[in-house]
C-alpha cells in the first residue's frame, strides 16, 4: 500500500490554480498600480483628467522638459549615480575582503574578536549624536566620504559573504597554497570567481542602499549642490517647496505642480529600477547558498 502524501505535495485542481491565479494576478495590480499612477501623472497637461483614474486624456514630456532643463535634478542624479557607484565598488571590495579573512579564524589571532564585533553591531548602534560627532572630527561633514565610510560594510552582508566562502571546498584553497599561492592569489583566483552569485546579491543590496540614501545627506550635507537625488525628492516633491526654484519659469508655468512632483519620483526611481534585471538571475541563488550553512 502506497504511503499517503501530504495535502501540500498533491497536485492542485483546477478552481485551487484558478485561485492562485487570481490573487498573484490582484496582488501584481495593487503593486503596479501606485507606479503606473505615478508615470501617468507626470505625463497629464494642465486641465486634463485621468481616465478610469490611471490613464490620461493626454500627454506631455513637459514635466521631464521642465525638470531636467533645470540644474539641480540632473545634477542630484549625477551624484547619486557617483555615489552609488563608487560607494558599491569599495563596499563590496572591503565586505569580501573581511570575509574572506574571518573564514579562517583558526589561523589568524584575534580574528574570532574581531567577528564578535562584527556581530555586536548588528544588536547595538551608536546612535545619532555618537556618529555625527565622529563624522565631524573625522573632517568629513559636508564630503561625499561622509555617505560612504559610515555605512561601507554591512554586518548582514558580510556574513552572508563568510557563510558562502565557508562552504567552498578547503581542498580548492589546500592545492592551492600547496603550488605556492598566496593569500591574496586564493581571494582573486578562487574564491571571487566561484562566488559571483552572492556577489551580484550584495552588489544589489549595497546599490538600493547607497541610492535611498536619504537620511545620511541631510544629517552630513549643508551644500544644496551635493545633494543625491533622494534628498531633493523630499525636499521638492515631499515638503512642496517652491517648483520655481528648480525648474525652468516658462516652462514650470505650463505644468501643474503635481505633474513635476511625480516627473521627479520618477526619475529618482527608474535608474535604480533598471538594475535589478541585471541581477535578478544570481539574486535566488545567492541569498540561499550564502545564508545556509551546511
Amino acid at each position: 500500500m502506497a504511503a499517503s502524501r501530504a495535502p501540500w505535495m498533491e497536485k492542485p485542481g483546477p478552481l485551487t490554480r484558478a485561485a492562485k491565479v487570481l490573487a498573484i494576478a490582484i496582488i501584481v495590480m495593487l503593486m503596479l498600480y501606485p507606479f503606473a499612477y505615478v508615470i501617468f501623472a507626470s505625463l497629464t497637461p494642465p486641465g486634463e483628467t485621468l481616465r478610469l483614474g490611471l490613464i490620461p486624456t493626454d500627454w506631455t514630456l513637459d514635466a521631464y522638459r521642465s525638470v531636467l532643463s533645470g540644474r539641480i535634478i540632473p545634477r542630484a542624479l549625477m551624484v547619486s549615480i557617483g555615489i552609488t557607484a563608487v560607494g558599491t565598488v569599495l563596499s563590496v571590495a572591503f565586505t569580501t575582503m573581511l570575509a574572506f579573512g574571518l573564514t579562517r579564524t583558526k589561523d589568524i589571532p584575534g580574528s574570532k574578536g574581531v567577528l564578535y564585533v562584527v556581530l555586536f553591531t548588528m544588536l547595538f548602534g551608536a546612535g545619532l549624536i555618537p556618529n555625527f560627532l565622529l563624522v565631524k572630527e573625522l573632517g568629513l561633514l559636508n564630503s561625499y566620504w561622509s555617505l560612504l565610510l559610515p555605512g561601507l560594510i554591512s554586518a548582514f552582508n558580510m556574513l552572508v559573504v563568510r557563510n558562502f566562502f565557508m562552504q567552498i571546498p578547503a581542498e580548492l584553497t589546500d592545492s592551492a597554497r600547496i603550488d605556492g599561492a598566496s593569500d591574496r592569489q586564493v581571494f582573486v583566483r578562487i574564491m571571487l570567481p566561484l562566488s559571483k552569485a552572492v556577489i551580484a546579491v550584495i552588489a544589489l543590496f549595497y546599490a538600493v542602499g547607497y541610492w535611498n540614501a536619504f537620511f545620511n545627506a541631510l544629517i552630513y550635507i549643508q551644500d544644496t549642490s551635493k545633494w543625491p537625488i533622494q534628498l531633493v525628492l523630499n525636499t521638492y516633491a515631499v515638503q512642496g517647496s517652491p517648483i520655481s526654484q528648480i525648474e525652468n519659469p516658462n516652462a514650470a508655468g505650463s505644468m501643474t505642480p503635481q505633474a513635476i512632483q511625480m516627473a521627479i519620483v520618477v526619475l529618482a526611481t527608474v535608474p535604480i529600477l533598471c538594475v535589478y534585471p541585471f541581477a535578478q538571475r544570481f539574486f535566488t541563488k545567492g541569498v540561499l547558498t550564502g545564508a545556509i550553512k551546511g
